[in-house]
């Protein structure tokens, strides 16, 4: 009798991240795969962080909001493909409840907070093309300082209201989760009891942290359009959409993963193609933004150009 009993503790303190592939013989390879990225992403983001402190001509508004959502893009990663990689190294699925809801808070945190962040660069750029006389009084340190302020709280209080309704739940049965993460709608599938208040949380997470962010974006680029548009060189034209090219790739590569799941009918749901999106913004978009944002920012090489000199001379003395 001793031995169900400790399964059935197991049931109620634990949940199962079931992940990708239960074949054994793929977890060495997973492992590989996901440790790489998870690295080239942290170091990577990392990377962008110290060459805009340790340059001055990259203290402005612009890199300011770019170094914050480096950092968020690593902590954002950090929060799921380490206890990934911890199950896949320990052949164990398993993840406690404590865990768990820890797991799904900082989720929301970190990703409310890239979305956000990607608005207050969006507007950041509309003020330089549109509005390029008033920039430096419009953009402020202490305006951008607020505005960074603002978008934390933003995000801190509904993920953590979130995850304290998430705590009153009731679970009961398999508690298995047919993800790598603690994904809040699989969560509430496996609830026992009434769910509408932590479904209406997610409606109103989802407003605050995707619709509104994107109208936001989307109106600042129309302005912008609108704006270039009326320049009458193409010298001018180009100059102005070059300082938004990094910004709109990862725009477009960050919501339209989302959208390739949240917006696709019911009926083609599947908790693969969930996976494998969720994958795409959480590990491969944080991965590639470091690439995209220095890769086409003459600003940026230079800076990583003098890091790197810095640390050659430090660590190899002639």
């Amino acid at each position: 009798m001793g031995k169900p009993n400790r399964v059935n503790q197991t049931a109620i303190s634990d949940f199962l991240l079931l992940g990708f592939s239960e074949r054994p013989e793929e977890q060495p390879l997973l492992f590989v795969t996901f440790l790489g990225m998870y690295l080239v992403t942290v170091m990577g983001n990392l990377l962008i962080i110290l060459a805009i402190i340790s340059d001055p001509h990259l203290h402005t508004p612009m890199y300011f909001f770019l170094a914050n959502l480096s950092l968020t893009d690593a902590c954002f990663t950090s929060t799921s493909i380490p206890k990934m990689l911890a199950n896949m190294h320990t052949q164990s699925q398993t993840i406690s409840s404590t865990g768990c809801f820890a797991q799904l808070y900082f989720l929301l945190t970190f990703g409310g907070l890239d979305n956000l962040l990607l608005a207050v660069m969006a507007y950041d750029r509309y003020v330089a093309v549109c509005l390029p006389l008033h920039y430096n009084t419009a953009m402020s340190p202490q305006f951008c300082a607020q505005m960074l302020g603002m978008c934390w709280v933003l995000t801190n209080c509904p993920a953590l209201i979130h995850t304290l309704l998430m705590t009153r739940v009731a679970f009961c049965g398999h508690k298995a989760i047919p993800h790598f993460y603690c994904d809040p709608s699989a969560l509430l599938k496996l609830a026992c009891s009434d769910t509408c208040i932590n479904e209406l949380m997610i409606i109103t997470v989802g407003l605050l942290f995707l619709t509104a962010p994107l109208m936001l974006i989307i109106l600042s680029y129309v302005c912008i359009s609108w704006a270039v548009f009326g320049i009458s060189s193409p010298g001018g034209r180009w100059k102005a959409f070059s300082t938004c090219g990094s910004h709109i790739t990862v725009v477009l590569l960050f919501y339209g993963s989302l959208m390739g799941v949240y917006l696709l009918p019911p009926s083609t749901h599947s908790a693969e193609r969930e996976s494998r999106a969720a994958i795409l913004y959480m590990v491969i978009i944080p991965m590639l933004n470091p690439f995209i944002y220095s890769l086409r920012n003459k600003d940026m090489k230079e800076a990583l150009g003098k890091l790197f000199g810095s640390w050659k001379t430090l660590f190899l003395p002639e």
